[in-house]
């Protein structure tokens, strides 16, 4: 890869010279420019971003760190992350770490090899190590839809409480008592904060908590479809709320296979309202608010945050509602009292 000493000893000036030109900090000659452009272009040079953010103080790069860019959710939140850095003159390095604590926190540290301005972490939630990573990092920072106990950050949000404590009470509302709950990985904040909504929908509605019922699985269709499975055996319940969408994907597969027919003998709520969900069949009803539009969000705080660091710490919690589509109905059947 050439250098700008490269570049100086073509063209057959001086490095100071060189970089001037690259820089444009100070006037030269036309032909003396002429010159370096010829000799750059021949040698196909790029500046260093590593040297000129040392001169700058800025990359205008943003680190984004994701636990599972396979889930369209994070996919979603991304580009909205993505998009509303480009709009105002940044770029976005991603960072996969696949819900792996060591692979986070090695993203992590090179993130920050990389003199970034700022930093996203939507974090899984239940990794204690980034979270002690985290506490020391002094680069404006927002973490996105899952809170990090010790971590004094910007943070957006869905509020997951309310939004699982909508999704039960519309089930609730359209006649069914039989409601069983599939969650994420229980020892995740956001799996706690749903359960919690939906226990609270149904202890409202005097109704008792059906153990049973509470199955756990890790927010994926695969893990939707096992549980599901397992509810739809014997006796099967007339509603089911999914945690999320890929999981209420995974309940309306199992439901087909085995001629359970949504909604007029299951209803089925999903949680998060991704794209995909508009488009599987019978289209999910849900609970959520434009992933696209918090992404943007997130990226509008941390912009803020980077333009005004002394800003007080701001928490952005935003309230869901339900997206109704195909899914769920009314219950009926001859033996509706009883469900």
């Amino acid at each position: 890869m050439a250098t700008i000493k490269d570049v100086a000893a073509l063209a057959g000036i001086s490095y100071t010279t060189v970089s001037h030109v690259v820089n444009k900090t100070r006037p030269v000659s036309e032909e003396v420019r002429l010159k370096v452009e010829a000799a750059i272009q021949r040698l196909d040079y790029v500046p260093s971003a590593v040297a000129r953010s040392l001169k700058a103080k800025t990359t205008a790069t943003i680190g984004l760190l994701v636990p599972n860019s396979l889930n369209p959710y994070f996919a979603e939140l991304a580009r909205g992350i993505e998009d509303y850095c480009e709009r105002n003159g940044y770029c976005v390095i991603l960072c996969n770490s696949d819900d792996n604590p060591d692979k986070q926190r090695s993203y992590l540290r090179v993130l920050l090899e990389k003199r970034i301005d700022g930093l996203i972490v939507a974090s899984a939630g239940g990794d204690v190590g980034l979270a002690q990573g985290l506490k020391g990092v002094r680069t404006p920072m927002v973490i996105v839809d899952r809170g990090l106990d010790g971590v004094d950050a910007d943070l957006v949000r869905i509020d997951h409480e309310y939004g699982a404590y909508l999704a039960t009470r519309h089930l609730l509302e359209l006649g069914h008592r039989d409601i069983a709950f599939i969650g994420g990985p229980a020892d995740t904040s956001v799996a706690q904060m749903r359960l919690a909504g939906y226990c609270r929908a149904l202890k409202e509605a005097g109704i008792e908590l059906p153990v049973e019922r509470m199955l756990e699985s890790d927010f994926t269709s695969t893990g939707g479809y096992r549980a599901a499975a397992k509810l739809l055996e014997q006796q099967p319940p007339s509603a089911i709320f999914a945690a999320n969408d890929m999981i209420g994907i995974g309940v309306l597969r199992a439901a087909a296979e085995r001629n359970v027919r949504v909604p007029s003998e299951l209803s089925v709520i999903g949680f998060d309202d991704i794209q995909m969900s508009r488009y599987v069949y019978p289209a999910l009803t849900t609970v959520g608010q434009s992933i696209l539009q918090l992404g943007e969000m997130a990226a509008e705080v941390l912009l803020r945050r980077i333009a005004t660091p002394g800003l007080v710490t701001d928490q952005r919690i935003v309230t869901p509602s339900i997206v109704l589509r195909e899914s769920t109905a009314p219950l009926s059947g001859a033996f509706a009292q009883y469900r």
